[in-house]
């Protein structure tokens, strides 16, 4: 049980410090986060496994994203405006863009932000630009492999100051957020605690 508060506090720390920097460098809204995680997230999302042991695949698998066909996609030649419904429809902040012609290679990434700042705020007509013209092109696109680790994966993507990341293994398999993985911490966290509780008030011999 000395494992369970070690950990608590390595990973509490660790936690509080990767949110703070991504609060400080403006990823994100805070309200907006929690908001996001409290209306999306089950009770319990993954059983306590502790954070070293639980990978970008376990996140896949409660998403139900790890099931043939669940990627969330668009490709470079679909108008902007119909992926922003795609978006919305699936309540996602960001959709792969795999290449036309060929839905097997991933030619980028188109997200909320790219629609706001290359859309709206210059007056451009959605219903006439093609998803290729705003998206991030696969050279500067980030990605993960479904057996990265989850805090390795919140590192990069708070240095890299993104929050949405495509899964690759060899192809795209899924999709993980800033909010995926903060919600996971969070609720390894929580079972933690009761489980401290408990040792506490003596409910393990």
């Amino acid at each position: 049980m000395q494992g369970i508060a070690k950990a608590l506090r390595f990973h509490g720390k660790q936690l509080s410090l990767t949110v703070l920097q991504h609060m400080n460098k403006g990823i994100f809204s805070w309200a907006t986060l929690i908001s996001r995680i409290q209306s999306e997230s089950p009770t319990v999302i993954i059983p306590h496994i502790g954070l070293e042991n639980i990978t970008v695949r376990e996140i896949l698998n409660a998403k139900g994203e790890a099931e043939a066909g669940a990627v969330y996609w668009c490709s470079t030649s679909h108008l902007v405006h119909e992926a922003v419904k795609n978006m919305t429809a699936r309540n996602v902040g960001a959709l792969v863009v795999l290449k036309s012609g060929d839905e097997k290679q991933l030619a980028g990434i188109v997200t909320e932000r790219d629609f706001t700042r290359k859309i709206l705020l210059p007056g451009r007509p959605s219903e006439e630009t093609r998803v290729g013209d705003i998206m991030t092109e696969e050279d500067k696109v980030i990605t993960v492999s479904s057996n990265t680790n989850i805090l390795r994966a919140m590192e990069l993507m708070s240095d890299r100051h993104i929050r949405h990341v495509p899964v690759f293994d060899e192809k795209v398999v899924g999709m993980i957020s800033i909010g995926d993985i903060v919600r996971t911490i969070v609720d390894q966290q929580h079972q933690e605690v009761k489980q401290l509780k408990k040792y506490i008030r003596g409910d393990y011999y």
